[in-house]
C-alpha cells in the first residue's frame, strides 16, 4: 500500500504520515527533508543557487544521517529547501530515490507536495492536507519559539505566503492537488482528529477496492 500525502507548509502533513505510517506498520519518508538536506549542505558550503550543477550533485548523493541535524528545522533551511526544489535536475535526482522508497514490498507512506502528482501518481491512496494560512504560521512561529527562535508571528507569516508561492508557481512539479486526492482541512482539527479522518477515508477506500 502507497499512501501519498500532498498539501501545504505546517498543515500537518508529516504528523498524519508519522502516525499513519506507525498504524499500517510501513516505512515513512518526509521527502521535505530531502530537499532540506540539500539545503543545509548548500548552506554549509555557501554554494550560490544559481550553481545548479553542484545542487544536483549534492541531491545525487544527498547525506540521510542531515536527517537528524536538527538545523534541517531552522527558518533559513527551510526558505534553502524551497529554492532547491524548484531546479529540475535537483528534483530529477531526488526523483528515484523517492519512488524506490515507495516501491518496498510492504508499501509506504511519503509526505510532500508532489508525491500525488509526480512521485507516485498510481498510489492507492492520495491525501490533500490544507489548513488556513494564519493557523499554519502561528503552528510554525510556535515550533519555532520553542527551539528558541527569536522570529516573529509577523515574519513567520510572510516566510510562509513566500514559500507558498514559489512551491505553486515553480515550472517543475509545482504544489497542486491531484484531482483524486481526499481533502482534509486541519484548521480546526487536533492530530488525532486528522489522522482519525484520513484512516476513516483510507479503510473505506480500500474496502471498496476489495
Amino acid at each position: 500500500m502507497i499512501i501519498a500525502i500532498d498539501g501545504t507548509l505546517a498543515s500537518g502533513k508529516g504528523a498524519i504520515g508519522k502516525k499513519l505510517a506507525e498504524h499500517y506498520q510501513i516505512p515513512h519518508l518526509d521527502t521535505g527533508a530531502l530537499y532540506r538536506a540539500v539545503g543545509l549542505e548548500a548552506l554549509e558550503q555557501n554554494i550560490d543557487f544559481s550553481n545548479v550543477e553542484r545542487l544536483a550533485n549534492i541531491a545525487a548523493t544527498v547525506n540521510l544521517r542531515k536527517f537528524a541535524d536538527d538545523s534541517l528545522r531552522t527558518s533559513e533551511v527551510g526558505n534553502a529547501a524551497s529554492k532547491v526544489a524548484a531546479i529540475p535536475n535537483v528534483r530529477a535526482a531526488l526523483l528515484d530515490f523517492q519512488r524506490n522508497f515507495a516501491n518496498q514490498q510492504k508499501g509506504a507512506v511519503l509526505d510532500g507536495r508532489d508525491i500525488g502528482t509526480v512521485v507516485c501518481p498510481n498510489a492507492d491512496i492520495k491525501l490533500w492536507i490544507q489548513a488556513d494560512m494564519e493557523v499554519r504560521a502561528r503552528r510554525r512561529w510556535q515550533e519555532f519559539q520553542e527551539r528558541g527562535s527569536e522570529l516573529t508571528l509577523a515574519n513567520t507569516l510572510a516566510t510562509l505566503q513566500e514559500r507558498d508561492a514559489r512551491d505553486r508557481s515553480r515550472g517543475i512539479s509545482p504544489m497542486i492537488r491531484a484531482r483524486d486526492s481526499y481533502l482534509i482541512d486541519t484548521s480546526d482539527m487536533t492530530i488525532i482528529e486528522a489522522v482519525r479522518t484520513a484512516r476513516e477515508f483510507i479503510e473505506k477506500t480500500l474496502g471498496t477496492k476489495n
